[in-house]
């Protein structure tokens, strides 16, 4: 028997279609959700890459999946930018601190570099007449891979005790490569590399110290005193002065035979230096000026005593008067006349005001052993040409950067803006961000450089893309 149509009926069927469209709906978004969210991509950290499957929007959520820890120094490169996408490749790089050298200045780098060679090209690539930049291998012995290799593309130079060489393996650490010549490193012995000429040349250089004796001459003070028996103006030295001395024992720090430094550890007075006498005669004739203006003024003195009036006898106070003292010149001279035998001091010093009441200047810091501290422009653009091509901006890009940090502060580390308080290269507000790559930001070029480049890959990705943004800001 066929069921009867009924409203009632109907409104159920229509409910468990609706229901069953809306679960379809639903079950197709979900599919398509898993489909299109599902990614995968190839993620290398440090030379070792591999195949990840993931769900993350972004590479940080993908780093953080993987449990990659990435440090300050460290860098990120994706080809999808900061969000994430299918077949995306992700390179992680960890930096290490090693030691430039510049200008005879030392300055701790942060690279990822995986030869001496590649480092120091880093430093060429942007700066084909950069200032020599050599690398001190002595830190980086104790990198996990045993040693940064030296050249990945030939024959490397090496010299050491006046002795030239060739090592035909490159791909070698120092210390191998130093083995293999039988060279043996003393504890303070120096090992750098650098290129001259096109070739890739390891240097060692032998430290060894020295001492020596030095004695300093003590200069004798000089002591004037007043003879009567001599004439005005006239001089006699009474007792020659002599030199003392005094015996420094100098510790000498020799590079390569070469003296470099020296201290002084131990110091000693032999002889105390004996004062030099010297008599003068006495000066009269302002003595003899002194006398007459006083005789002068005891004339005065007496003609004021003359000119005052006997007292009269015509009362008792009078009387009284009559038989009191006469009264003494100092008494009866008035007092506009002494004025002029004793001159008055002024009442505020004439001398110029001590220092303390003028605001000293701060004093200049101290220059830092390891850092890129008060750094010229042009040696600023040194390390960031380094700094910048570890990074892939080279050639357009480095010239951008050039260009941004020109119209931001000139390259000057101690550029301030007054209105915002922005600092340093970078232009960085406030400047105490930069504190997240070194305490001396505030005199540190190398600190202020590190971070700069940071700040543009995080909010720009490079520098072209920064500079335009600035251009039409006028500030980034």
């Amino acid at each position: 028997m066929a069921r009867r149509w009924t409203p009632r009926r109907f409104v159920v069927l229509r409910r468990i279609r609706v229901a069953s469209c809306a679960l379809l709906v639903v079950l197709a978004m979900i599919l398509t959700f898993g489909i299109t969210a599902r990614k995968s991509v190839a993620l290398s950290v440090n030379g070792q890459t591999k195949t990840v499957t993931t769900y993350a929007y972004s590479v940080d959520g993908l780093l953080r999946q993987q449990g990659v820890k990435v440090k300050t120094h460290d860098l990120v490169d994706s080809t999808s930018g900061g969000q994430l996408r299918n077949h995306a490749a992700i390179t992680v790089r960890s930096a290490y601190q090693t030691t430039i050298v510049i200008q005879g200045q030392r300055v701790p780098f942060w690279t990822t570099a995986t030869s001496m060679d590649q480092l120091l090209g880093f430093f060429e690539e942007n700066r084909k007449q950069a200032m020599k930049v050599t690398v001190d291998v002595g830190n980086v012995y104790n990198q996990l891979t045993g040693g940064l290799v030296i050249n990945q593309a030939g024959p490397v130079t090496v010299v050491a005790d006046g002795k030239t060489s060739v090592a035909p393996n490159g791909k070698l650490p120092a210390a191998s490569i130093l083995d293999s010549k039988g060279i043996v490193l003393g504890k303070e012995d120096r090992v750098s590399v650098e290129h001259d000429q096109g070739t890739t040349v390891l240097r060692v250089q032998r430290v060894t110290h020295g001492s020596t004796q030095r004695t300093v001459p003590l200069p004798f003070a000089t002591r004037t005193v007043v003879d009567p028996s001599l004439a005005p103006g006239q001089t006699q030295v009474r007792q020659a002065g002599v030199a003392g001395q005094r015996l420094q024992t100098i510790q000498v720090t020799y590079v390569d035979g070469q003296a470099e430094s020296e201290q002084v550890v131990k110091e000693e007075t032999v002889a105390m230096p004996v004062d030099q006498v010297v008599a003068v005669g006495p000066d009269k004739p302002r003595e003899e000026q002194n006398s007459g203006q006083q005789s002068k003024d005891t004339g005065k003195d007496s003609q004021q005593v003359q000119k005052t009036p006997s007292p009269s006898p015509s009362s008792n106070q009078d009387s009284q008067s009559s038989t009191a003292p006469a009264p003494t010149p100092a008494q009866t001279k008035p007092p506009q006349t002494t004025q002029p035998t004793q001159p008055s001091k002024p009442d505020k010093p004439t001398t110029p005001s001590k220092p303390e009441d003028k605001p000293a200047p701060s004093p200049a810091p101290n220059p830092s052993p390891n850092g890129l501290w008060h750094a010229s422009v042009d040696l600023a653009q040194t390390y960031a040409g380094g700094a910048a091509a570890q990074r892939g901006w080279t050639g357009s890009e480095f010239t951008a950067l050039v260009e941004l940090w020109n119209r931001e502060s000139g390259w000057l580390w101690y550029a301030e803006n007054k209105n915002s308080g922005a600092y340093g290269i970078p232009q960085a507000y406030p400047g105490s961000k930069m504190a997240l790559f070194g305490a001396n930001w505030h005199d540190d070029a190398a600190v202020q450089i590190d971070w700069g480049l940071y700040y543009i890959a995080q909010q720009y990705g490079n520098p072209s893309t920064a500079l335009q943004y600035q251009k039409q800001h006028n500030s980034y």
